[in-house]
């Protein structure tokens, strides 16, 4: 079984939400599985890190889940066009996987979620389509062989799966974006049953 690991970071619950429709893209593939973690929030004040076990929702990532992994789909909220701090925290953690090659010719993919329209969905995803590039990943976009890359209104981008809410009402996931999670989560897990052939 080849274990996919979905690793976000959600403040309001909008990466959350579009982190289990790409698990549900990579679970309906036959011998794919999706494994969701998140991270801790950090402050600047804080001076070490919270237990392992969250209270409710998913586990906290630890540097095994990535470096055991056999694919990574990657989520944030966009933080003035960029991934949020708890992520890149996480991720700047990784130095030891980089020394190792431990994440070399993965396959990954990134997603987000913004307030606005224009609120830095494709610079946060380029963003973090960086870090995996370092770790020699073998990074994913969605093609526009997808209908509702071409058909959405809201979130959707060809450098990754989004999602667009409204500052003053929290809009939830229309059916474009639904479907665009669910398709990179299948892309995603196809293209590492190929790999490990």
């Amino acid at each position: 079984m080849n274990e996919i690991l979905v690793l976000y970071y959600s403040k309001s619950g909008s990466v959350k939400e579009l982190a289990s429709f790409i698990a549900r893209g990579i679970n309906s593939v036959d011998g794919a599985e999706a494994k969701l973690r998140t991270v801790p929030e950090i402050f600047p004040e804080v001076k070490k890190q919270k237990n392992s076990i969250p209270e409710t929702g998913s586990l906290y990532a630890n540097l095994d889940d990535l470096s055991n992994c056999s694919a990574l789909a990657l989520g944030s909220p966009t933080r003035f066009g960029n991934m949020a701090a708890p992520l890149k925290y996480f991720i700047d953690t990784a130095t030891p996987l980089w020394l190792k090659g431990s994440l070399e010719n993965k396959p990954a993919c990134v997603f987000t979620s913004t307030g606005s329209l224009h609120g830095g969905n494709e610079s946060t995803l380029l963003s973090m389509h960086i870090p995996l590039f370092h770790m020699g990943m073998i990074v994913l976009g969605l093609p526009y062989s997808i209908p509702e890359l071409s058909k959405t209104n809201s979130g959707g981008t060809p450098y990754g799966a989004s999602h667009v809410s409204n500052q003053e009402k929290v809009l939830s996931i229309s059916e474009e974006e639904k479907k665009l999670c669910i398709a990179q989560g299948i892309r995603l897990a196809e293209i590492t049953l190929k790999l490990n052939k």
